[in-house]
């Protein structure tokens, strides 16, 4: 057995990482890359070149479109008496590049589910999305609970591409991608 390959499985990706190692870790067309400013490489520089761990020329072409491989939330908990920010990033085997406003679904388990419109990250492997609530929206109550479904992204209208092609991303997600994503609780 190889110690990486040129398919999008995480099993090929170098296998010396953890499975928290290969969330930053992404095909490009020099190979597997570790993310710009990644806390493994050292430097935080998020305009850095990501840096090559293996070199598998066009390796891009070889995966095919992109596909979303992880959907995690940028926040811990949400407070319905202070508000804020629900922010999720959507994380792809590949550089994606974004037009329009897609957006992304969290799931409210008692009350409307939350549609989170994309904020940043064009021309990277990580899209963020964001939502902002008020303090004391009638959007979510105390002991809601926040989750990622299946098929939590659309389009909207807009697109997401493989970068530099005009190959458009697989956008849709497996429930398991949306489960590995947890829960939070809403606090009063």
């Amino acid at each position: 057995m190889s110690l990486w390959g040129a398919t999008d499985a995480d099993e090929s990706k170098p296998k010396n990482l953890t499975t928290a190692e290969k969330k930053e870790v992404f095909a490009s067309t020099k190979g597997w890359v570790r993310e710009a400013g990644s806390r493994l490489s050292g430097n935080g520089n998020t305009s850095a070149t990501p840096e090559v761990l293996v070199a598998i020329g066009a390796l891009t072409t070889k995966l095919g479109t992109a596909d979303i491989t992880s959907i995690d939330f940028n926040i811990t908990a949400f407070d319905k008496s202070d508000g804020g920010t629900l922010s999720v990033t959507a994380r792809f085997n590949e550089a994606v590049d974004v037009t329009g406003t897609p957006q992304l679904t969290v799931v409210n388990d008692t009350n409307s589910n939350h549609t989170l419109s994309y904020a940043s990250g064009t021309g990277t492997n990580e899209l963020v999305f964001t939502l902002a609530i008020g303090a004391a929206n009638a959007a979510t109550d105390a002991d809601d609970v926040l989750s990622i479904g299946a098929n939590a992204m659309s389009l909207n209208g807009g697109t997401v591409k493989d970068a530099g092609t005009t190959d458009n991303a697989t956008i849709t997600n497996s429930a398991g991608i949306g489960t590995a994503a947890g829960t939070i609780t809403v606090s009063a």
